[in-house]
């Protein structure tokens, strides 16, 4: 592959919402979350954790577990009635319907210890950014294989109930969701921001 095939590769992923019914075999999950594995990491801890849910039944019971949470959210913000419905219906929608969901977790067992907060926190930040690392890897590994993906955060909200339904251990700390599967659309590219708009050079 020459870099222009990389960069137009790396320029064609989209977030899919949209996907076929067929399933998606096995070794392609294993693949994918293999790859994944090669990312970055702090320290080489190597923090990220996946739990991956392809059958109706544990994709059902995690997305109506979720849309609880979700509707007492959005009855607390007061929003209408019924556009708390269409939210929930569609989150509930989004979860089922994906042939592949996977929970992309931060353990952090194996990181550094500090005494005081700010190491504390910067520790925990590092963890969470390598992760980050590995979702975005994940989903490149996906694009690969021809499939289509999403990322969402609404883990980040529920992590308690996510650890509850999937039995996750304590250490396993919920940070997202990613979608996959055959796609079923194709969107356009979205409006980027020019480089001059982000970057400052010296």
């Amino acid at each position: 592959m020459t870099s222009t095939d990389l960069h137009t590769f790396l320029r064609t992923r989209r977030s899919i919402r949209r996907f076929k019914t067929d399933p998606v075999p096995d070794s392609v999950i294993e693949r994918i979350l293999a790859t994944a594995t090669f990312s970055p990491s702090a320290h080489n801890r190597q923090p990220w954790r996946f739990a991956v849910a392809t059958t109706a039944t544990v994709k059902e019971k995690l997305a109506n577990a979720m849309a609880v949470e979700f509707q007492h959210d959005l009855e607390a913000d007061a929003v209408p009635p019924e556009e708390v419905q269409r939210k929930v219906v569609r989150s509930r929608e989004r979860i089922t319907a994906a042939p592949v969901v996977i929970i992309l977790s931060v353990d952090m067992t194996d990181m550094d210890t500090y005494p005081d907060t700010r190491r504390k926190k910067a520790e925990y930040i590092m963890a969470t950014q390598s992760a980050s690392n590995a979702g975005m890897q994940m989903l490149l590994a996906a694009h690969a294989e021809g499939l289509g993906s999403v990322w969402v955060c609404s883990p980040l909200f529920v992590q308690e109930t996510v650890q509850n339904v999937l039995d996750l251990p304590k250490t396993w700390e919920p940070q997202a969701m990613y979608f996959l599967g055959y796609p079923s659309e194709t969107p356009e590219v979205r409006e980027r921001k020019s480089i001059k708009e982000i970057v400052k050079t010296y």
